[in-house]
């Protein structure tokens, strides 16, 4: 009995090393393709389905767009496929003050560094990787040839949304009261037990597997194509270009920047 005990033991550490192992040597490229649904708001209603077709047309590189994860079982960088405008054949210039640069995560060293870009300076984002509270279920569905297990949290948004703007910021601040619960992000995530990095796109990480599909609010994130441990070496490289700077200072510098042009718009109007 004791001889069978001790074999079901060693069986066992050596699949916990073998497993560790596999883990450690995990390394692996993943797109993902990110929608939004339009939101016009009051504003819209007044629009006709001619106008509203057109104005998602228009901003149809802003709610669509295209990223690539590399990966190891430590490191990530998330980077965005540029698009061209269907209509003006353009970059969207407008839109990338306020989109996702470059982003570098290390999970084991729990750091983010991101490359922003704002009316022509550039910013080095480095600060504290934000740990998700996840809450795990037992639903599940494929992805792919993936069976994906779900799970949910609740996170500020200055922590998953930290790059972007908002005028409803401007009009928070100034009145100068803070709402938890407004604040809070509810976020859903699918993830696969079989990729087993704790890796994900974006600002989502910190699952027992890859996370292959994350919706927050109106935008869902989906994996449409995985290549894992291509036989060419990975190299994953944090971008070193910019003024350092965190992520709440980065965000009032935005903030403080739009204020002023719309109160030169303000004064002009007069």
């Amino acid at each position: 009995m004791k001889t069978f005990n001790f074999k079901f033991v060693l069986c066992s550490f050596i699949i916990l090393i073998t497993l560790n192992s596999y883990a450690q040597g995990f390394q692996g490229k993943a797109v993902y393709m990110s929608k939004s649904k339009m939101t016009l708001g009051s504003w819209g209603a007044r629009l006709s389905e001619g106008q509203k077709k057109q104005i998602q047309e228009r901003l149809k590189n802003r709610l669509e767009k295209t990223y690539v994860l590399t990966f190891n079982n430590a490191e990530s960088m998330f980077l965005e496929e540029e698009q061209i405008d269907a209509i003006s054949g353009a970059t969207d210039s407008w839109g990338a003050y306020f989109s996702r640069g470059d982003q570098y995560k290390n999970i084991k060293d729990k750091k983010i560094i991101q490359a922003q870009e704002f009316y022509g300076k550039k910013f080095l984002v480095k600060d504290d990787l934000y740990k998700i509270d996840w809450k795990l279920g037992s639903e599940t569905k494929k992805i792919g040839e993936y069976t994906c297990y779900k799970a949910k949290a609740f996170a500020p948004k200055e922590e998953i949304e930290w790059y972007n703007f908002s005028w409803s910021d401007l009009r928070k601040n100034s009145k100068k009261t803070t709402n938890n619960e407004e604040n809070l992000k509810v976020i859903e995530a699918w993830y696969a037990p079989q990729i087993p990095v704790a890796q994900g796109p974006a600002e989502y990480w910190g699952l027992p597997g890859l996370i292959l599909e994350v919706s927050v609010d109106n935008t869902t994130l989906l994996c449409s194509e995985i290549i894992i441990n291509s036989k060419k070496q990975i190299v994953i490289k944090a971008p070193d270009k910019g003024k350092e700077t965190t992520k709440k200072e980065y965000a009032a510098t935005v903030q403080k920047k739009m204020l002023e042009m719309r109160n030169n718009r303000m004064r002009r109007s007069r």
